[in-house]
């Protein structure tokens, strides 16, 4: 195990940027009244006319910096070709996760060479084991519904990183939103991916970032996971694994969500890409 620190948060940076610095312009401010009042970054609002909110902007520089450290920025990795899971303080994982992964690797290099990334999660209210265990849907990376328990290897961070620019600039504080838009406009042939129609992963947050819930505390869904485990044991650990179709789910690029117009933003994110030093 090895624990890695985001260096730039704004628990460090309490009153200056990437934090909220006192002379931040209010979110909602109009711009006239933000240049009379020549607070950081008047000329910048996004575009709805919006000012930065650290606490949303944070995640994306966040998600960035964690892929720039784990491929490039820790030395006992720098030769490593293998595929990295990204994993949140608030996922629930069965216990044949691992397990799961290599066979999907092994269908992926057999059936879909194509295919660069592996998604071991997915969002459906109804989950059936006993029909979808072993099944996989083979689709194009959509945000809504491949961002729990991405897994690829280095080419997929290099391809990110060509887009760099995009990414930092895409006026969109979502780096899920941002890398589905590269998907579709800069990433060469979209980023196809394979995944589990019978997820491994439950989402047990009652209160994140977006998600705004009285009860805080997520031991009911852990219940409801440890459950619906525990009803589909035998259907676990599948002998193989196969493509049981493909997403009929329409892509498009999406429409940004804004909170991202702050050229501070786009500068710290684009250093991101660029840090090279070893730790």
């Amino acid at each position: 195990v090895m624990q890695i620190f985001f260096p730039f948060s704004q628990q460090i940076y309490s009153q200056e940027f990437p934090g909220e610095h006192p002379n931040d312009c209010p979110r909602n401010v109009k711009k006239a009244e933000a240049i009379k009042m020549k607070c950081n970054n008047a000329e910048h609002p996004d575009k709805y006319g919006h000012y930065r909110e650290a606490k949303y902007c944070q995640a994306k520089h966040h998600w960035i910096w964690k892929l720039q450290h784990v491929f490039e920025g820790i030395q006992v990795l720098k030769d490593f070709e293998g595929n990295v899971m990204l994993l949140e303080d608030d996922y629930y994982l069965s216990e044949d996760i691992i397990f799961t992964t290599n066979m999907l690797k092994g269908l992926r290099e057999r059936d879909c060479p194509e295919c660069r990334m592996l998604v071991l999660g997915n969002y459906d209210k109804n989950q059936n084991y006993a029909v979808s265990g072993s099944k996989v849907e083979r689709a194009y990376w959509i945000s809504s519904k491949h961002n729990m328990g991405m897994t690829f290897n280095r080419s997929v961070w290099l391809d990110i990183k060509k887009c760099a620019k995009e990414f930092c600039r895409f006026d969109d504080y979502n780096w899920d939103w941002t890398l589905q838009h590269l998907s579709m406009t800069c990433i060469p042939n979209k980023v196809r991916l394979l995944v589990m129609k019978a997820s491994r992963i439950f989402h047990i947050g009652e209160c994140g970032m977006h998600k705004k819930s009285k009860n805080c505390d997520p031991m009911a869904k852990v219940q409801q996971a440890e459950t619906k485990l525990k009803e589909n044991h035998q259907h676990l650990y599948p002998n193989m694994v196969s493509i049981a179709g493909d997403s009929r789910f329409k892509l498009r690029d999406p429409k940004p969500n804004g909170g991202w117009g702050d050229i501070r933003d786009h500068k710290l994110c684009e250093q991101y890409f660029n840090m090279t030093e070893d730790r």
